[in-house]
């Protein structure tokens, strides 16, 4: 039984190293074979020959590449090329993280500026601490002076 195994898997490999050709005869019939077709004919290579190194050649009637495949790079050139790319992807989230926080600190000094232009608005007594910790309260000469500073705060950091 192993026997009859092992022949029938030596003839089906025989077949897989083989050049397949399509050509079509005078009559219109179409063939396909593994031998090449008579040299009156014009044949179209279907699947390419393969040798025994896993090499790979053409039959004579298939166009040859003209194009040699590009140089393998070296493993020094791969590593420059990959800490290249992480570098440059570092410096590009380090600029968006950058970029981000300068939006949030814009957005909190806006939300402060309008809280503060708000608060001044409302039209409530305000009370300052100098530094001998007394209370004073602010005038409204004093309250418009704030008011047109927090104005300036909201259009400088709200646009």
């Amino acid at each position: 039984m192993s026997k009859f195994l092992l022949i029938i898997l030596m003839l089906g490999s025989i077949s897989t190293y083989a050049g397949i050709n399509k050509w079509v005869d005078d009559q219109g019939h179409v063939h396909y074979s593994d031998q090449p077709p008579p040299s009156n004919m014009k044949a179209e290579t279907l699947r390419s020959i393969s040798d025994s190194n896993g090499n790979t050649t053409t039959s004579t009637s298939a166009p040859a590449a003209t194009s040699s495949p590009a140089a393998p790079k070296t493993i020094a050139e791969r590593e420059a090329e990959l800490k290249k790319s992480q570098k440059a992807k570092q410096e590009a989230t380090h600029k968006a993280l950058q970029k981000q926080a300068e939006e949030d600190a814009k957005k909190a000094s806006c939300a402060t500026s309008q809280q503060n232009l708000r608060t001044l608005q409302e039209g409530i007594r305000m009370v300052e601490v100098d530094a001998n910790g007394e209370r004073s309260y602010m005038d409204d000469k004093q309250r418009q002076e704030r008011i047109a500073k927090a104005q300036q705060d909201v259009a400088t950091y709200c646009q």
